[in-house]
C-alpha cells in the first residue's frame, strides 16, 4: 500500500478500542499498539511525520499494510497487546531483553545426594521448588548464601561418582565446605545437611536453629569440644540469616518503585525491589529514546511483570499512566492478588521515587555516548526550530566600548562541536558611533558576499545562523542576507537577566523557549557564551594595541623609556602637550624637550 492509501484506511477505522499491527512488505509484524480509538491513533502515524523521532519515522517508512482487531472494552485489548507482543516480539516495540521471568530454587530429597539448582519454571517432577525470590542474581545471592551458611558444596563434582577420587577443593580449605568429596562423610550426614537447607528454604529458621542449639548441646557434653565448635559456627551464620531476611518464604517484593530517566539519546526504565523496607534488588531495560514515555513504561511494566508470574502488593510509579487501572486488574487475574499501582504526592514513597528515577537516569547516562548525545542535542534543536538537524552553526556577535574599535566575532560549530579553524573576525569599518545593528549588517553582508565570491575559508554556507541579540539583530541579518539573495535560517539569541541565552527568537519575532531542553539550553548557551568570548578578545587586542599607541611615538628623540618618564612626571598626554620648553627640559635633554614642544605646538594638539 502506498502512503496515501495507508492514511486513507486509517480515516476509515472505527472510533473503538482495539489493537492495531504494523507489517512490513515480507508480512512480518514490526509493531503492535493498543488504543482506546483505533482511528485516532492510528492516524497519527501517517499525519504529522515530521514530529516523529527517527525512530518512529523509520518504522512508518517501513510499514507496507496493517492490521486491525477490534476489542470489545479497552480491558480486552490491553490482554490482547500483551499477548500479541509476547507471540511476535516486533521490532520497532520496546522490549526487554530479559523476560524469561523469575527463577525458582529446585530441590529433590528423593535423590540419594540432592543438590539445590536455579531453574527458570516449574515442573511436575516430585522436586520441591521455592521462590521465585527476584532477579537471578538475587537468587543466586540467595543460594550461595545457604551453601555457605550450611558448608554445602559448590564444585562441579557429582556424588557418589567423584567420592575419594580427588583431593578436596580449595572451599574446604576455605572452610566453606565440609568436604564431602571425601570418603569419611557420609550420605546421612549429607543429606541431614540438605535438610536444613529446605527448612531454611521453607522459612523455618528457628526449628533449624534449635536443632543445631541441641547438637551443640549434645557434643558439648560429650566433651567433644571441636565439633561443638563447629556447629556454633553454623549456628551464628543460620541466626544471622534469618535476621537479614534474605529468603521470605517464596514471596518477592512487597513494593516495587518505577524509575524513568531519559538523556539527550537514551531512556532507562528501572525497577528497585523492597521488602520489610529494605531495598532487595534492581532490574533496569535501557533503550533508545521514545516518543512517548508514558507508552514506553506502560508497555515495558506489562512485559516485566506479565512475564515473572508474581506482582508486589504495591508498585510505586513516576507518573500517571494512562491504563494503570486496567493493568492492575489484569494482574489480579493472572495471579489471584490485588496490586495497587499509585503515583505518590508526599512522604516516604516520593523520595523512594526519586530514588529509582535517580538510578534510572544514571544507567541511562552511562551507556549514552558522546557523539550520540550531540547527535540527539542537534535533533531536538532542529526539532524546535522546524527544520532538519543542523550540521553547521555560523554565530555572530558585535563587541565595542562607547563606539570605539567596534569588531564582529564569527564563531563556527560543526557537529555540534567548535570549528575554531574556521572561526572569523571583523573589524567594522566607516562606523564611528555605537550601531549594532549597522555593524550586524555590515558583517553578514562581508561574510556572505565573500561566500559568493567562493574565496576561501568562506565557501561554505551554514545550515542555521545564530545572532547575539533580540528580533531587531534577526531581522537585520536576514535583511543583510536578503540583498544579496540568500535565504538561511536566522534566529537570535535571547538572554534573561543573568545574561545566558533563555530563548531564540525569529525575525518576526516569535520567541521559541529552549530551557525546557536542558541539553539545547546548554549547547544553546555555549555557543553564545564562545561568541561573546572570540568578539571580546578581539576587541581587547585592537584596544590594547591602541593604548599602547602614545602621540609621542614618532617624536624624534623619544624612545620608550623617554616617553614613559613623560608620562611618569606629567601622568597625561594631555599634560605634556600644556608644558613650557623649560618644564620639558628639566625631564629630557634640550634637542629632545625641543622636538616635543614643537611637536604639539605646530600641530595644535593639546
Amino acid at each position: 500500500m502506498t502512503f496515501d492509501e495507508l492514511k486513507e484506511k486509517a480515516l476509515s477505522l472505527p472510533y473503538a478500542p482495539g489493537v492495531y499491527i504494523m507489517r512490513d512488505k515480507t508480512d512480518t509484524v514490526i509493531y503492535i499498539g493498543k488504543a482506546k480509538k483505533l482511528k485516532n491513533r492510528v492516524s497519527q502515524y501517517f499525519q504529522d511525520t515530521a514530529s516523529h523521532t527517527p525512530k518512529t519515522r523509520l518504522m512508518v517508512s517501513k510499514i507496507h499494510h496493517f492490521d486491525v482487531i477490534v476489542a470489545a472494552s479497552e480491558f480486552e485489548a490491553l490482554v490482547l497487546e500483551c499477548s500479541l507482543i509476547k507471540r511476535y516480539l516486533p521490532k520497532y516495540n520496546i522490549l526487554l531483553k530479559d523476560d524469561k521471568g523469575y527463577p525458582y530454587l529446585r530441590l529433590n530429597m528423593k535423590e540419594p545426594y540432592p543438590v539445590i539448582t536455579m531453574v527458570n519454571k516449574i515442573a511436575d517432577d516430585g522436586a520441591s521448588y521455592f521462590g521465585p525470590y527476584g532477579s537471578r542474581s538475587i537468587t543466586h545471592d540467595l543460594l550461595e548464601t545457604i551453601r555457605v551458611t550450611l558448608k554445602l558444596p559448590g564444585c562441579s563434582k557429582q556424588f557418589p561418582r567423584d567420592i575419594g577420587k580427588d583431593r578436596p577443593c580449595l572451599n574446604y580449605h576455605m572452610k566453606q565446605c565440609e568436604g564431602w568429596c571425601r570418603e569419611e562423610n557420609s550420605c546421612i550426614l549429607y543429606r541431614e545437611r540438605m535438610e536444613e537447607a529446605r527448612q531454611l528454604l521453607l522459612g523455618n529458621y528457628k526449628a533449624v536453629a534449635d536443632q543445631l542449639k541441641e547438637q551443640m548441646l549434645t557434643h558439648a557434653d560429650k566433651m567433644e569440644f571441636e565439633l561443638a565448635a563447629a556447629v556454633r559456627d553454623r549456628l551464628n551464620a543460620v541466626e544471622t540469616l534469618g535476621k537479614k531476611q534474605l529468603v521470605t518464604a517464596g514471596s518477592l517484593s512487597d513494593t516495587d518503585v518505577v524509575g524513568y530517566a531519559e538523556t539527550e539519546a537514551k531512556a532507562c526504565f528501572a525497577v528497585l525491589h523492597f521488602s520489610g523496607g529494605n531495598l532487595l534488588d534492581k532490574e533496569y531495560e535501557v533503550f533508545s529514546k521514545p516518543d512517548d514515555k508514558t507508552e514506553a513504561v506502560s508497555s515495558l511494566m506489562k512485559q516485566f511483570y506479565l512475564s515473572r508470574g508474581l506482582a508486589p502488593k504495591l508498585v510505586l510509579l513516576p507518573f500517571e499512566l494512562d491504563d494503570s487501572d486496567l493493568f492492575a486488574q489484569l494482574m489480579e487475574q493472572r495471579f489471584g492478588r490485588l496490586s495497587k499501582l499509585r503515583v505518590p504526592q508526599r512522604g516516604d514513597n516520593v523520595r523512594l521515587v526519586e530514588l529509582a528515577n535517580r538510578n534510572a537516569f544514571e544507567e541511562a547516562e552511562r551507556v549514552t555516548g558522546k557523539e550520540e548525545r550531540v547527535n540527539a542535542t542537534l535533533l531536538a534543536l532542529g526539532k524546535m526550530l522546524s527544520m532538519e538537524p543542523p550540521k553547521r552553526i555560523e554565530s555572530f556577535d558585535i563587541s565595542n566600548i562607547s563606539g570605539t574599535d567596534i569588531v564582529a566575532s564569527m564563531v563556527v560549530f560543526s557537529d555540534g562541536k567548535p570549528n575554531k579553524s574556521s572561526y572569523k573576525r571583523f573589524k567594522i569599518e566607516q562606523l564611528h558611533n555605537q550601531d549594532d545593528y549597522a555593524s550586524m549588517r555590515q558583517v553578514v553582508t562581508r561574510r556572505f558576499a565573500h561566500y559568493l565570491e567562493s574565496d576561501k575559508g568562506f565557501e561554505e554556507a551554514p545550515d542555521l545562523l545564530l545572532i547575539d541579540g533580540g528580533v531587531v539583530h534577526a531581522k537585520t541579518a536576514l535583511q543583510a542576507l536578503q540583498a544579496l539573495q540568500l535565504s538561511l535560517p536566522v534566529f537570535g539569541m535571547v538572554k534573561d537577566d543573568r545574561h545566558r541565552t533563555r530563548a531564540l527568537v525569529t525575525p518576526e519575532g516569535e520567541e521559541i523557549r529552549i530551557d525546557a531542553n536542558q541539553a539545547v539550553f546548554s549547547f544553546v548557551g555555549s555557543i553564545q557564551e564562545e561568541t561573546h568570548r572570540f568578539a571580546i578578545t578581539y576587541h581587547r587586542q585592537l584596544r590594547s594595541k591602541r593604548l599602547r599607541y602614545s602621540e609621542l611615538d614618532g617624536i624624534t628623540g623619544i624612545g620608550e623609556k623617554r616617553k614613559q618618564e613623560l608620562l611618569r612626571q606629567f601622568k597625561s598626554i594631555k599634560a605634556i602637550g600644556q608644558a613650557t620648553l623649560p618644564e620639558l627640559e628639566r625631564i629630557l635633554p634640550k634637542d629632545a624637550a625641543a622636538a616635543v614642544y614643537h611637536h604639539f605646538h605646530e600641530t595644535g594638539e593639546n
